[in-house]
């Protein structure tokens, strides 16, 4: 099964997006930016380079967009230490070493620029687009800060020692020491896109071994994969830290250690995980007569926090289908068959 992550997330802090340390300079890796505007076939040139790559045995981590889950954003092929990315706004991507490390794929060369009659009309849909992305974050943000409200329920009720005595006792069973490079990649499983908040999970991450730590808040939950991440770094481990969607920069939602072929993930209502894996509930470190008093409020955070998602869901939606006609001007304007050529061609430079 294909692994799946996003490189990027519509946060509730904003747009985040891992493009830019999504490959690493110093241990040889090679990355392929592509620059071209809406409808250039930026994604449908990487589910081509993806298919080939999986035709021939090669490992492909395929990058979902976050704002159209249909499409892609990247293509990581890690034994080859190669990515393949969209390197336009939001998630711009520059080199910082080209042509040692980076290549620009400039798909504008395919453009037949006499085609472009309709300026005016392209610069009105262009800035819709925008209008509408930035009506999505405001209701995000506001979702952000009922979040950050459950997060302070949430410390009250946890007894944090126990917490942290059991992700002590779970990095002595199952992290030996090691004497490796420690080395971090960041990654993303959710993100709240035009079809709601998608979750990655079930599509290939889960490694042999998998430890599920159920916390609907994530408190208890982050104190324990926080401390997991420190040790695995401190001894020495390659690890993928999954950021949450919503509050990336408070939040982990999983750390992977592809060494070891193990896996610590949170599962909360949008992260459901439904297999039958070794799991910890969050009860374990919870005082519940504390949660108990929290309820209502709790309750009544749920509901909003649901509310607001269904309007930034929409709102999104709505963007994509005024970017679906933005796309259509570019399309119109672009030479495939001299894109085609160009993506055979490349496909047997990197494979």
């Amino acid at each position: 099964m294909d692994k799946k992550y996003f490189l990027g997330a519509n946060s509730c802090e904003g747009f985040v997006s891992s493009f830019g340390e999504s490959f690493d300079p110093n241990s040889g890796w090679k990355a392929y930016i592509i620059k071209g505007g809406p409808g250039t076939g930026k994604s449908s040139f990487m589910k081509f380079v993806a298919k080939k790559a999986q035709e021939k045995g090669c490992e492909t981590v395929l990058c979902p967009c976050s704002s159209d889950p249909n499409s892609l954003d990247a293509v990581l092929l890690p034994h080859k230490k190669t990515v393949i990315m969209d390197g336009t706004s939001p998630h711009t991507v520059d080199p910082r070493y080209p042509a040692v490390c980076e290549e620009i794929l400039n798909f504008g060369q395919f453009w037949k620029t006499d085609s472009f009659a309709k300026r005016e009309e392209i610069i009105r849909v262009t800035d819709d687009n925008k209008r509408l992305h930035q009506t999505a974050s405001g209701y995000m943000r506001a979702i952000g800060q009922i979040m950050n409200d459950n997060l302070k329920i949430a410390a009250a009720c946890t007894d944090k020692k126990k917490a942290l005595r059991l992700s002590e006792g779970l990095c002595r069973k199952y992290i030996p020491k090691s004497h490796g490079k420690a080395f971090e990649w960041v990654r993303y499983l959710t993100s709240i896109t035009p079809e709601g908040v998608v979750f990655l999970g079930a599509d290939g991450v889960f490694t042999e071994d998998t430890v599920i730590i159920e916390d609907e808040l994530g408190y208890g939950a982050n104190i324990i994969l926080n401390r997991i991440r420190d040790y695995c770094l401190k001894n020495g481990y390659e690890i993928i830290t999954v950021r949450n969607g919503f509050m990336p920069s408070i939040l982990i939602d999983g750390i992977v250690i592809p060494e070891l072929n193990l896996s610590f993930l949170r599962e909360s209502s949008y992260t459901k995980i439904n297999l039958p894996l070794r799991r910890i509930h969050y009860r374990r470190f919870t005082y519940a007569s504390i949660l108990s008093r929290n309820r209502e409020r709790l309750k009544f955070n749920k509901k909003a926090i649901s509310t607001l998602l269904s309007a930034a869901a929409e709102t999104l939606k709505e963007a994509k289908a005024v970017h679906d006609i933005l796309e259509g001007y570019y399309i119109s304007a672009m030479n495939f068959d001299e894109l085609n050529k160009f993506a055979k061609d490349f496909v047997e430079k990197i494979l």
